[in-house]
């Protein structure tokens, strides 16, 4: 399904803005916010192609960058903000609060999506007091993620939550088997068989793009 709204957004986040892309089906119920911890999510083929999933969905979806062009020089030198957690957790929340107060999804169930580190930001940020993460978060999905790092926030987490993996991962593998073990809520870990950490092997992407797409429409349905 061809979205009814594709277009280029600016999100203002305390003091800095961040572009994004902006998908919006007719009848959507839920969006999406893509986080990934350093790199352009923007612009990054394997989350547009899971973005495009979500549209047949009916669910919008916001990707966006959680470091500014100044950020991700300094991360690329020295690695030091993918890894700062509440950092790109706080960036998540101020992204959560920009969609809420844009008519066109106020209202709409909100779901996270996270890869590498933006994972344990998408986590920690649904683990979030009501009052401080503005929202309920009803859904996350972490692809390839690291989401050991969300740490002792993963037991505070309440949104029904997917952790995939490349079943050719290993390391990443045992990581989210052991965040699975200290999650509290509704939780699944699903392998993709012969899949590596990018999921660039024929086939594997897009198992994991319906993975995803089936538990944001189960778990962000209107009823």
């Amino acid at each position: 399904m061809r979205p009814r709204t594709l277009e280029e957004v600016s999100l203002q986040v305390g003091g800095a803005r961040l572009p994004g892309v902006l998908r919006l089906p007719d009848g959507a119920h839920g969006v999406v916010l893509f986080a990934h911890g350093s790199g352009s999510s923007r612009l990054s083929p394997r989350n547009n192609y899971v973005a495009q999933q979500l549209c047949g969905e009916h669910l919008a979806s916001v990707l966006f960058d959680l470091l500014t062009p100044c950020e991700e020089e300094l991360d690329a030198r020295t690695a030091e903000l993918r890894f700062n957690i509440p950092f790109l957790t706080q960036r998540l929340l101020q992204a959560t609060a920009w969609v809420q107060a844009e008519p066109r999804l106020a209202g709409l169930k909100i779901g996270y999506f996270g890869a590498s580190t933006g994972a344990a930001a998408a986590l920690s940020a649904a683990a979030m007091p009501a009052a401080s993460r503005i929202a309920a978060v009803r859904a996350v999905v972490s692809r390839g993620g690291r989401p050991d790092l969300a740490g002792a926030a993963l037991a505070e987490v309440q949104a029904a939550t997917m952790l995939i993996v490349g079943g050719d991962d290993p390391e990443v593998l045992e990581l989210n088997r052991k965040a699975l073990a200290q999650l509290r809520c509704e939780a699944r870990l699903e392998i993709v068989p012969h899949a590596t950490h990018l999921f660039s092997e024929p086939g594997t992407l897009e198992q994991a793009a319906a993975l995803a797409s089936s538990w944001f429409a189960r778990w962000l349905d209107p009823c």
